[in-house]
């Protein structure tokens, strides 16, 4: 499907030929920018009937402790990752979670309705999306997270919206990915599902990447969402 890029400061955004009636708002992770998954765009092969706008955000730059305080684009500060106890950044997390809601509020302005729009992201930004995606108060068609974990998780349950209980979620990981390990991304869905929340859980052999396999099954599943 032809689409047209638009550049801004914030996001880069491609529109499909026809008027958007779906919208995908896809978050990259540290240190990336918003540039970093158009080029999968072509490689979900979506049909044009869908007519599927896509949304990359650029998360603003800080300084991220994990990386020696070195400042890059984050969409909150990371102290550490893995084993132990994990502390987070709850004011940053829920400061791009905002952030999140508004580019929907933008989608729904410009005539996507909340249940034709999927929050996606990778690593860090598929945190992001897993915690703005369950918080949302408008039903949602699905969220889309890639090798990554659920954040503030134990503030989920008081804060969960009723509407997007049972939203379609789809996590892909990698069986060997080093940098978010494959357990970790187990241990949200289990925590997920405990909740009650429909977790579609996908490992491919690969590691904190995207493999041709993963974005096939991504675009079966964003077709089912749409």
């Amino acid at each position: 499907m032809p689409y047209t890029q638009r550049e801004s400061t914030d996001s880069v955004i491609l529109e499909p030929a026809a008027p958007a009636t779906a919208a995908v708002i896809w978050l990259h992770g540290l240190g990336a920018d918003g540039f970093d998954f158009v080029p999968v765009v072509d490689e979900l092969k979506l049909p044009a009937t869908l007519a599927v706008r896509f949304v990359f955000p650029h998360a603003a730059p800080r300084p991220v402790t994990i990386n020696n305080g070195y400042v890059m684009r984050a969409w909150y500060d990371i102290q550490q990752l893995g084993g132990g106890s994990l502390v987070e950044d709850d004011a940053g997390i829920r400061e791009s979670a905002r952030l999140v809601m508004q580019y929907a509020e933008q989608q729904h302005a410009a005539g996507v309705p909340a249940n034709r729009l999927v929050i996606a992201g990778f690593s860090q930004g598929g945190a992001i999306a897993l915690h703005t995606g369950l918080r949302y108060p408008q039903r949602l068609a699905g969220i889309l997270a890639l090798s990554t974990y659920l954040p503030l998780r134990a503030s989920l349950a008081a804060e969960a919206a009723p509407a997007n209980r049972d939203v379609p979620i789809l996590m892909c990981h990698g069986t060997y990915d080093p940098v978010v390990p494959a357990a970790m991304g187990a241990a949200s869905r289990d925590v997920l599902q405990s909740l009650g929340h429909a977790v579609d859980w996908r490992m491919y052999p690969m590691e904190h990447s995207v493999a041709l396999e993963e974005i096939a099954d991504i675009s079966a599943w964003l077709q089912g969402c749409f």
